[in-house]
């Protein structure tokens, strides 16, 4: 229990802080690329702007037919519309590249301008207007392009912004942003782990003195209730048996039954419940503990259907999970409706070991399956006092399953059954 609670904490821990620093990351990241991409956007919008007030696409005899340039990129600095980019960025007109492709109606390219940007061949120009064509999107990124589609009178007129030094920028932030996050992440966890065991330290220690508080106790109360019944057997020799003698065995019989579980589960709160393990046959050990069941089961006249695999065997211990077994069959023979059906099978699925009893029951919408396996829970009380439960059974099968690195669930199958299922 204490190494589940201090691994609950480290995850817990763990969870929180990674939560804070990927959104942290997060943010710098998405904020980063947003306001990138608002600053390449206003550049573009100062472009269109300034290419509808004066065009300065024109025709030039030197270029190829269906070809077009801009006449002089320096006469850009007259243009009022990119003012205020250049007052932030003085060396705009000579950092910024890009060109302009344009279109017409159909989508056929009738003009192409590579005056601002030098690597971009007419070949590759009227290829990434063809994708992003096709895109049909009316801005994004297309390899190291920041584009927009604008519909002009003509057709379109498509502006492709290079962002090699922003998408540089954004990868080395989103790397540097990653590596400290996990280098961050291995310290805490580091950091995490070693404190941990003092963090846990108060409630391991109230759980040492619960447990061997349990256990003397139980040890203490066994002398008492054999007392109880070693005297109520004298009575009944001296005076005869009645039904005061009766309910003194009954009771005392039910009380070193609740001792004995109660120290069941004190011992399985142990780090190490199970310091012996050893490998057994799982498939005997299931047919020895289900045998005193089937002959209960047809003596209250319920169906009784089993189905053991051959040849399963199981690293663990032996005597314990027996137990186990024997408090899921006595469940569902006990519960069992009627007339009803008990079924008990034990198989491998998937490398994993799965013992099940299904009981067909009364179905209780109100109740919660998982409470079940609290700690002296009872759903009925009255018919728990009847079948002589101590309402710790299944927390002590669960406890077991648990011990063995499984887990035991309930469920309900259908209508009118209920599913006990250990993994193992």
């Amino acid at each position: 229990m204490i190494r589940k609670m201090r691994w609950r904490f480290i995850r817990g821990a763990m969870a929180a802080f990674s939560f804070v620093l990927l959104l942290v990351a997060g943010v710098i990241n998405i904020g980063n690329y947003l306001v990138t991409t608002a600053h390449q956007d206003e550049m573009i919008q100062g472009i269109y702007r300034m290419e509808q007030k004066d065009p300065p696409v024109k025709e030039n005899g030197g270029a190829d037919e269906g070809t077009r340039r801009l006449e002089d990129p320096r006469e850009t600095v007259g243009f009022p519309e990119l003012e205020h980019i250049r007052k932030r960025q003085p060396e705009f007109e000579f950092t910024t590249r890009f060109f302009l492709v344009r279109c017409d109606e159909q989508g056929k390219i009738s003009g192409i301008s590579r005056d601002y940007i030098a690597s971009v061949t007419e070949e590759t120009a009227e290829e990434y207007a063809g994708k992003v064509l096709q895109k049909e999107n009316e801005a994004g990124y297309y390899r190291h392009y920041r584009y927009h589609v604008f519909e002009t009178g003509e057709g379109k007129l498509l502006i492709f912004l290079n962002c090699d030094a922003e998408y540089e920028f954004m990868e080395n932030l989103l790397l540097t942003s990653g590596i400290v996050l996990a280098v961050s992440l291995f310290a805490v966890f580091l950091l995490i782990f070693l404190l941990s065991r003092r963090a846990v330290a108060p409630f391991a220690d109230n759980v040492e003195r619960q447990k061997r508080f349990v256990t003397d106790a139980g040890h203490e109360l066994k002398t008492p209730i054999t007392s109880i019944s070693t005297s109520a057997d004298v009575l009944e020799m001296f005076y005869g048996g009645d039904e005061w003698t009766e309910n003194i065995h009954r009771q005392t019989e039910r009380l070193a039954k609740l001792v004995e579980n109660l120290i069941t589960l004190s011992r399985l709160d142990e780090e190490l419940p199970f310091p012996e393990k050893a490998l057994f046959s799982l498939s005997e050990a299931a047919r020895e503990s289900s045998r005193p069941f089937e002959a209960m089961a047809c003596a209250m006249g319920k169906q009784y259907i089993q189905n053991i695999a051959d040849g399963l065997e199981l690293y663990g211990d032996l005597a314990s999970v027996q137990k186990m077994i024997t408090i899921l069959l006595d469940n569902a023979v006990k519960y069992c409706s009627e007339g009803g059906t008990v079924r008990f099978s034990v198989n491998k699925k998937h490398g994993k070991i799965t013992i099940e009893t299904v009981n067909t029951c009364q179905r209780e919408t109100a109740l919660d399956l998982e409470h079940l396996f609290d700690r002296f829970y009872r759903p009925d009380t009255s018919r728990s006092r009847k079948t002589g439960g101590t309402g710790i059974g299944l927390s002590i099968a669960r406890a077991v399953a648990e011990a063995h690195g499984g887990k035991l669930t309930a469920e309900y199958e259908g209508e009118n059954a209920i599913r006990f299922r250990a993994v193992l």
